[in-house]
């Protein structure tokens, strides 16, 4: 069976209210913004691009006063997507296609860095983010709107027909979020995006504090559940204890 390298790192760090993450958590957390980089015999892809390099210069001016509200930016030159994925030695112009988990501002912030890649998004995540006003301030079209080609999903999709990388809805979060399945010489690697935060979300069923529908949330997490059962390897998105261990490029996840 067809298998890739999988490589991840992160792409700054967020600090943002607790509540955010865990319904009634108090306080700030400071998390970090993953990225994944897929390296399969058809095609380099990248899953998540983090945030706008702009940001590292002046966020308020990228991301306006809604923007920044209650959020603190921790992103320096040098963890832009483009030089994380120098740290891997590959080019962002060899990226031939980009998974976005969803269309907020720190998951497709790095697209308009990969050029020739196509971008994978579920359709009705591009309808919904297409629909807002310009200045929300978590879906931002000059972030995701970029110019590549977009490949609009309808449910699971396998993009190389091998099995070896594979799209499927986690909604809940957002409308169209989604996850990817992504299969390596030690195992299955399940990159959750912003459907399974923390550790705590997956062992406790527990639900952040924003939030686009519960019952689809918990579904997924149900789901995540149920993969780790068959000895997957979760990916949480945005745990700041959990990413202290994991290897990150130029170091081979799996």
């Amino acid at each position: 069976m067809a298998s890739c390298e999988l490589y991840a790192f992160t792409c700054g760090q967020l600090t943002i209210p607790h509540g955010f993450l865990i319904q009634g958590a108090k306080g700030k957390i400071t998390v970090p913004v993953p990225s994944y980089l897929i390296v399969h015999a058809r095609g380099r892809v990248l899953f998540d691009s983090g945030l706008h390099v702009e940001i590292q210069r002046d966020a308020r001016a990228h991301m306006g006063e809604r923007g920044v509200l209650g959020t603190t930016f921790h992103f320096s030159a040098g963890e832009e997507v483009g030089a994380r994925l120098a740290s891997a030695a590959c080019a962002p112009e060899a990226i031939t296609h980009v998974v976005n988990s969803h269309l907020h501002y720190d998951h497709c912030g790095g697209n308009a860095q990969l050029p020739n890649a196509d971008v994978l998004v579920q359709r009705r995540e591009w309808e919904h983010a297409r629909a807002l006003p310009d200045d929300d301030p978590a879906y931002r079209r000059r972030e995701f709107d970029t110019g590549q080609r977009a490949r609009l999903l309808d449910g699971e999709h396998d993009l190389f027909g091998d099995g070896a990388v594979v799209c499927f809805p986690s909604y809940g979060h957002t409308p169209g979020h989604q996850s990817l399945r992504v299969r390596t010489a030690r195992g299955e690697f399940v990159l959750c995006g912003d459907a399974c935060y923390l550790r705590e979300s997956l062992e406790k069923l527990a639900l952040p504090g924003v939030i686009f529908d519960r019952d689809a949330a918990l579904a997924s997490l149900q789901r995540f559940r149920a993969l780790a059962a068959t000895g997957a390897h979760v990916m949480f998105g945005h745990d700041p204890e959990f990413w202290r261990s994991v290897a990150q490029a130029p170091a081979r996840l799996a």
